[in-house]
């Protein structure tokens, strides 16, 4: 981490700050830590962008003062508004071209004064900002998202909130599946990365997690949840991330497998799982989807305190000038890397993960 001087004259005298792609708990914690060092320490002036790269495109952007950034530390969502835009993912149906959108940026960056963008948000906001630092803008970048799936920090906030939500509603399902001698599954998010899944499974005691990174065999699940019954266990918890496949579908492309899932007409894969396994082993099933509900509410004491310090850290690369980067957590010492290192890629569970190994000693099912 940065620890310029109090008296060093900051290289960044203004900026623009956006938040980009879904909501999570913590933007707004790592908003004013950014802000609150920035313009306390540093004397920046703040410019507000609405709307995630959409605002900057179209302009949509404030000053921010003192009072804006004030008292929203335990508040969910974002106060300057998000959207998924992509400025640099060309749409069939769009009269704007790529080219369009980055000059418009460009030309609001100039217009509002700009000395650089702190961009928040997850890989695709991580691989937009450093498109644009390869045309020449100054952008400094922090890691948020839910599934923790961004290379080059060992933590995002927003994981460890949507770990809580997604712990409790397991622990809830458990009186359920119990009452009713159920097969409960449960759909956390993670289309690429298990992250989410494999952590909340094991905290709410799954006993199977089917994860992206292991493509499943359903007869491996049936016999695992048939031996629980045989040994008097009359109920199970499976939890599954969104992105889970089957052995048969990682054997697909793409297309084949989008096609595949259209015949099946099941709206998520708790479903398919759900019904995979009723038909396997003749037992009840239901299914249940988190969906937005793990977005939601305020962050945890945990991603308070890491939005606020990646956001206090943040404002020390603006000081510096030290653009191009994104603050990142590594062990216990919060630093930075280069933007390069997280654009279009994504963190997946490795093979050799601690948790990996954890959840099989305890005797869970990992779908293979």
């Amino acid at each position: 981490m940065l620890f310029p001087m109090e008296h060093t004259k900051p290289v960044t005298r203004a900026f623009g700050i956006l938040t980009a792609g879904g909501d999570c708990p913590g933007l707004n914690a790592a908003i004013r830590g950014v802000c609150r060092a920035a313009h306390i320490r540093y004397g920046m002036r703040v410019v507000g962008i609405a709307n995630g790269f959409r605002g900057l495109i179209e302009g949509d952007a404030r000053p921010l003062e003192s009072e804006d950034f004030s008292g929203i530390l335990t508040r969910g969502g974002t106060i300057l508004g998000t959207s998924r835009e992509k400025p640099f993912k060309a749409q069939a149906d769009e009269r704007e071209t790529v080219l369009d959108k980055v000059h418009a940026i460009k030309a609001n960056y100039r217009a509002l004064g700009l000395d650089c963008i702190v961009a928040l948000g997850g890989n695709g906001t991580m691989t937009t900002s450093y498109l644009l630092s390869r045309e020449g803008l100054n952008v400094v970048g922090l890691p948020k998202t839910i599934d923790n799936d961004i290379v080059g920090t060992d933590r995002s906030f927003g994981f460890h909130s949507a770990l809580s939500i997604g712990t409790e509603a397991i622990d809830r399902l458990h009186s359920t599946a119990q009452s009713h001698n159920r097969v409960m599954v449960i759909e956390l998010m993670g289309h690429k990365a298990g992250w989410l899944a494999l952590y909340a499974g094991v905290a709410g005691g799954g006993d199977v997690i089917l994860l992206p990174e292991i493509p499943y065999d359903i007869c491996a699940i049936a016999r695992h949840l048939e031996e629980r019954r045989k040994s008097g266990k009359t109920f199970s918890i499976v939890a599954v991330a969104e992105g889970a496949l089957s052995r048969e579908e990682a054997l697909m492309d793409k297309k084949e497998r989008t096609k595949y899932r259209a015949e099946t007409a099941s709206p998520s894969i708790a479903y398919r799982v759900a019904r995979e396994i009723e038909r396997e082993t003749g037992m009840e099933t239901r299914a249940t989807v988190l969906g937005y509900v793990q977005r939601g509410g305020i962050p945890s004491a945990s991603d308070r305190v890491l939005a606020t310090s990646l956001g206090t850290a943040a404002a020390d690369l603006l000081a510096e000038g030290a653009y191009g980067r994104m603050a990142a957590l590594t062990g216990d010492c919060v630093s930075s890397v280069g933007l390069d290192v997280p654009a279009d890629k994504v963190k997946t569970v490795p093979p050799a993960h601690y948790m990996r190994a954890t959840a099989a000693a305890v005797g869970t099912c990992l779908g293979g």
